[in-house]
């Protein structure tokens, strides 16, 4: 009886079982490679975000009053103005610097530091104020989020055309504010983004944010022991007009 020829599936066989076998040799993954590669990106998406779409700040002093407290945390739009060297792309959503705009931007005298302040005045306005009133181009501006009593209506400014390129800032609580009336206009590279939320806000001690070493631990376990009375729990999730 002659031997029949193995069909072409019957052939495959020893290959299939070396595949099985490949298979069979890689090792599981365990659960503890899968919370790691989990930690790993998320770390690199913080990042990332932290760098090109979105930072945090908190707000140290009374500058902004009423529109930001002490010990508001907020959340700033990195993305919303584009790069400085660049035009805003709208399909990106991204836009110009806007007049009330509340943006955050390193300090022109000290850029390792932080401030945030609002948006008076654009590239090539004329800003004045006269008794507390500022006027932009010769018309008072309306300014709703500055209470009577931040009004200084002992306060004398300008004119003051703003150069190409940068923009005069003022804060909201105008009795106790250094801005562009100190220190002059803000360039636009210096300009980091746009103030939009309130995520978390808490009562903090006026100068909390000067405390160092022991002072500064028993700051945050007095934090920690306060949290649910001394936290605003109505500022929480809340936008900054």
């Amino acid at each position: 009886m002659s031997e029949r020829e193995a069909s072409p599936r019957e052939r495959v066989g020893p290959k299939s079982t070396k595949d099985d076998a490949a298979t069979r040799a890689l090792p599981p993954k365990g659960p503890l490679r899968d919370y790691l590669e989990t930690i790993v990106v998320c770390v690199l998406f913080l990042i990332f975000a932290r760098t090109f779409v979105f930072m945090q700040s908190k707000i140290p002093t009374e500058s902004m009053l009423d529109t930001l407290l002490v010990g508001d945390y907020i959340l700033v739009n990195r993305s919303l103005f584009g790069a400085a060297s660049d035009r805003p792309v709208s399909w990106l959503g991204q836009r110009p610097i806007a007049r009330q705009d509340v943006i955050v931007f390193r300090y022109p005298e000290d850029p390792d530091v932080d401030f945030v302040k609002r948006v008076i005045g654009l590239p090539g306005d004329t800003v004045e104020i006269i008794a507390g009133d500022v006027f932009v181009d010769g018309a008072r501006l309306e300014e709703p989020y500055v209470s009577v009593e931040n009004r200084d209506q002992a306060s004398f400014f300008g004119p003051l055309t703003v150069p190409d390129g940068s923009y005069f800032v003022l804060g909201d609580n105008r009795t106790n504010s250094r801005d562009s009336r100190y220190w002059g206009p803000v360039e636009r590279s210096l300009i980091k983004g746009r103030a939009f939320f309130i995520w978390f806000s808490y009562e903090e001690d006026k100068n909390d944010h000067l405390r160092t070493g022991a002072k500064r631990l028993y700051s945050i376990a007095k934090k920690l022991r306060y949290l649910p009375t001394r936290t605003r729990w109505t500022r929480i999730f809340s936008g900054i007009d």
